[in-house]
């Protein structure tokens, strides 16, 4: 078992939204590992950080992340920090993987001051850029498709990576 297609990308890309758009366009399921953290922790992925700390998420992120590519034959979408493991990403290395990408303005603007993203908290600008410069590179080595969804409204990133999955089958 194996998804049809794993999202990844930083906070704001859209994948979440774009995921569940295009699991309803295909007649699949929709998961999402931060929302089987959360299911499985009884607690927000904010509260995890807060109360545990950024390390003990990561290692629970990790195992979502795994589980689910390995029981999931829908579509995934990843918490924009799951490239992080290199673990996951040596998992993500055999998986159809779209990262979704973002320019800074676009994904600040997105994101704006949402208290439920834990690393982006104080100068979201600042915070986001950092986190993007250093993510990149990850996102880059385990997507074998790159769609850049600045000026996009979510159906036309899920009919690219529509198009994309049907050509790449």
């Amino acid at each position: 078992m194996s998804p049809v297609v794993v999202f990844v990308g930083p906070p704001g890309a859209g994948k979440s939204t774009v995921a569940k758009a295009l699991a309803s366009t295909l007649g699949l399921a929709f998961r999402d590992t931060d929302a089987d953290i959360e299911a499985s922790e009884g607690a927000s992925v904010r509260d995890i950080f807060v109360d545990r700390g950024e390390t003990h998420f990561r290692l629970l992120e990790e195992q979502a992340v795994a589980a689910a590519l390995a029981e999931h034959d829908g579509v995934l979408a990843l918490g924009g920090g799951a490239v992080l493991s290199d673990a996951s990403r040596e998992l993500l290395k055999q998986h159809r993987v779209v990262f979704l990408d973002v320019g800074l303005t676009a994904a600040a603007s997105r994101v704006g001051m949402n208290g439920n993203r834990p690393l982006l908290l104080g100068n979201v600008r600042s915070q986001m850029k950092s986190l993007m410069d250093r993510r990149r590179p990850l996102y880059d080595e385990v997507a074998r498709f790159t769609v850049q969804t600045d000026t996009l409204q979510p159906a036309q990133v899920v009919e690219r990576v529509h198009q994309l999955i049907e050509e790449d089958s």
